[in-house]
């Protein structure tokens, strides 16, 4: 340490986390457009689940898509590049603190597959809590970067405009129709009613007066989300993402490593003398290293894509404040297997899991291999 200068370790920490946040943001940028293709073919095609409640809910978007403009391609890159920021490096932070404690006391510094699974499981957690607002605010912008084409509603249908509800419920006005059968149903209620609770689940949402609920598209602002759905709504397909990032980050580290040891192994056959140790066959090229991480996202990518569809469909839907209280209150099961209560996938999308794994495959796979090619390039030109 020089005479009133900063220690070393603080330039060159600031040197790779600067290396880092340009190696994400070049990746970021350079796949967002196969990642808006991906979102959109797996939000659209097929209704809402096909519950008690399903009239309530405002879910992933069905029908023909209109393009607004090929700049529709990155919407959403801002949020997708701040969540990114602090998601992946939380992810690759938390597996070298893992690993790390996985070397100490070991002789030769070696990482086991199953050491790498784990410590990517536990780093795909912590990068699911930090990212999944972003990733919702990103989802919703993508699915606005299109507008689904509006079949013309009926003749005998008349609607009203409220201008309370206008700003609550932006895009939508009442159906009167709806109304009046809502009021009829509720001057009829009695005692006798052979299926009370029944009748007031099949129009939750038609009692409020309000029609429908709006698109994903049209709650994508931040303020509006927390004004319609709560704050609890930024987590939204926190479940899924999780377990989504977990498959995710065990799978990706685990096939690096391995895929790493195969080439120290192959540069140690050709040495003469041997090395003793696995890590003295030299480090791998960087070039290597990015192909590697490049299969290694292509493999976890395919291995996590049902839960990545579950996650944006989730996300797709438009939840009110109110629609989840009444829910609470009349203890609304979630539908699905034991599996699939867990892990938040909804049965309804059982035939479209893998909807856009080829363009979530080649998104991961390019990714991974310009975040570790470009970091290792900024680290060799500018440390």
């Amino acid at each position: 340490m020089g005479g009133g200068g900063k220690p070393l370790g603080d330039s060159v920490f600031a040197g790779h986390a600067a290396a880092g946040v340009a190696a994400i943001t070049a990746s970021a940028v350079a796949v967002h457009p196969l990642d808006t293709v991906k979102t959109l073919l797996q939000a659209s095609g097929a209704p809402p689940p096909s519950d008690s409640l399903a009239d309530a809910v405002a879910g992933p978007f069905s029908g023909a898509l209109i393009w607004y403009s090929f700049a529709g391609l990155y919407s959403g890159i801002g949020w997708s590049v701040l969540g990114k920021l602090p998601g992946l490096g939380a992810r690759f932070g938390t597996y070298e603190l893992l690993t790390a404690f996985y070397k100490d006391g070991k002789e030769d510094n070696y990482v086991s597959y199953s050491e790498a699974m784990l410590a990517g499981i536990a780093a795909g957690a912590v990068e699911s809590v930090l990212c999944t607002p972003f990733e919702l605010l990103k989802l919703r912008s993508q699915v606005g970067s299109v507008k689904p084409m509006k079949a013309t509603d009926p003749a005998n249908i008349t609607k009203v405009t409220f201008p309370l509800l206008a700003k609550l419920l932006p895009g939508y006005v009442p159906d009167i129709r709806v109304w009046n059968s809502s009021v009829c149903l509720l001057s009829n209620l009695s005692p006798k009613h052979p299926d009370m609770m029944g009748a007031l689940k099949q129009h939750l949402w038609m009692l409020t007066g309000s029609g429908k609920p709006p698109l994903p598209s049209d709650v994508q602002v931040p303020s509006r989300v927390i004004a319609l759905e709560g704050w609890g709504a930024l987590w939204r397909g926190l479940r899924p993402g999780m377990t989504r990032d977990c498959v995710f980050g065990g799978m990706f580290f685990s096939t690096w490593q391995f895929i790493h040891t195969v080439m120290l192994t192959w540069s140690a056959v050709n040495m003469n003398p041997q090395p003793s140790k696995l890590e003295e066959a030299g480090p791998v090229s960087p070039f290597a290293s990015s192909l590697a991480a490049g299969f290694s996202g292509v493999v976890a990518a395919a291995a996590s894509h049902t839960f990545d569809t579950a996650k944006s469909r989730s996300e797709c839907t438009v939840i009110p404040k109110y629609i989840a209280m009444e829910r609470r209150l009349l203890k609304w099961k979630v539908p699905g297997n034991w599996i699939e209560r867990k892990t938040g996938i909804s049965p309804a999308d059982r035939n479209v899991l893998f909807r856009g794994i080829g363009q979530r495959m080649a998104r991961s796979g390019f990714a991974s291999f310009l975040l570790v090619g470009s970091y290792y390039f900024v680290i060799d030109q500018f440390l």
